[in-house]
C-alpha cells in the first residue's frame, strides 16, 4: 500500500452532498479524481510535445485514434454487461 498523507481541502458544499450520496468514502473518491486529473494533465503535455517536436496530428491520425479510443470504450462497456 503506498503511504499517505492526511490534508484539508475546501469543497463547494453541494459537491461534498453529493460525493456522500455516491460513496462512503469520500478520501478515496478525491484521491481517485485527483489521480485522473493528473494523468489527464501528463497525457496533455506530452501530446504537446510530440506536436513541437513532430508537427500538428493529421486529420486521418486523429480518426484512427478516436476510433482506438471510442473501440476500446465500447469493448469495455461490453465486457461490465457480461
Amino acid at each position: 500500500m503506498s503511504s499517505t498523507t492526511r490534508i484539508t481541502v475546501t469543497l463547494p458544499s453541494d459537491q461534498v452532498a453529493e460525493i456522500r450520496k455516491l460513496t462512503d468514502n469520500v478520501s478515496g473518491y478525491v484521491a481517485e479524481a485527483v489521480a485522473r486529473q493528473i494523468r489527464h494533465q501528463l497525457i496533455g503535455d506530452d501530446l504537446r510535445r510530440y506536436e513541437e517536436e513532430h508537427g500538428g496530428f493529421s486529420g486521418e491520425e486523429l480518426a484512427e485514434a478516436q476510433s482506438k479510443i471510442f473501440g476500446a470504450v465500447g469493448s469495455t462497456k461490453g465486457a461490465d454487461a457480461a
